[in-house]
């Protein structure tokens, strides 16, 4: 069912049966629309993914991923790319997987993207996710069970990241993930270009989501059992499954 708050600019793209509580929808906001994945994990199961265990390789691509939780015998249900990432498809910041950091925070302060600080790590342990501060996550403790680190922090207690402008006319399609004041996670990813400012507006006006953190840019894309957007190889890949 659709939430309230999202009508009437909401298309129901699909939805999982009663014992599954992910949901995909169609988002349109200020003209823009997004793709939304919501996720519960206290009936969904978030994980991440980076390198296929038999060949010691990068996944790269969805594709890949779904082959192998189909051997496991589970269904992939959404997937979608994680934080920035650098040549030969290695995260360019912590990845944390299965309660392995595989690559370790970076502290970098300049160049790009990543280092438009203050910059953040999307985290799950257990039942409970959260997008913290680089420097905070480091008190955090227990550690997680799944983390990646991208940047900039697109909200951080519902407050923009200081350097986004309302006016700014660097336009990207974007993908972020944030946690919701209703606890749910929620990824998205826009059509089309947008700037950082209007990008951190949607996910706090309109997902309710008080963190967010963006993930990468024009490249970005999700995949379901009926779609696959992907145009390019991945290091990290974030999915839900049952």
């Amino acid at each position: 069912m659709i939430a309230a708050r999202f009508l009437p600019a909401v298309l129901l793209m699909s939805c999982s049966p009663a014992s599954q509580a992910f949901t995909l929808n169609k988002v349109v906001s200020e003209g823009m629309l997004y793709t939304v994945a919501e996720v519960d994990l206290t009936r969904d199961r978030l994980e991440l993914h980076w390198l296929n265990p038999t060949t010691g390789q990068p996944y790269a691509s969805f594709a890949q991923v779904q082959g192998r939780l189909g051997k496991q015998g589970r269904e992939m249900q959404f997937a979608t790319n994680s934080g920035i990432y650098a040549p030969g498809l290695r995260p360019l910041g912590l990845h944390v997987e299965d309660g392995k950091t595989l690559v370790p925070i970076n502290n970098a302060r300049s160049g790009g993207n990543f280092a438009l600080l203050p910059n953040g790590v999307f985290w799950v342990r257990g039942q409970r996710a959260g997008v913290t501060e680089t420097g905070a996550y480091r008190r955090l403790d227990p550690q997680p069970t799944f983390a990646t680190q991208s940047g900039p922090l697109l909200l951080a207690g519902g407050q923009i990241h200081p350097a986004f402008n309302k006016g700014s006319t660097s336009f990207k399609v974007r993908s972020g993930v944030g946690v919701c004041q209703d606890g749910r996670v929620r990824f998205a990813v826009s059509a089309g270009p947008v700037n950082f400012y209007a990008f951190a507006v949607f996910f706090r006006d309109r997902l309710k989501c008080p963190d967010a953190l963006y993930l990468d840019g024009s490249i970005s894309a999700y995949a379901t059992p009926q779609d696959n957007t992907q145009l390019a190889d991945f290091a990290g890949i974030w999915t839900v499954s049952r």
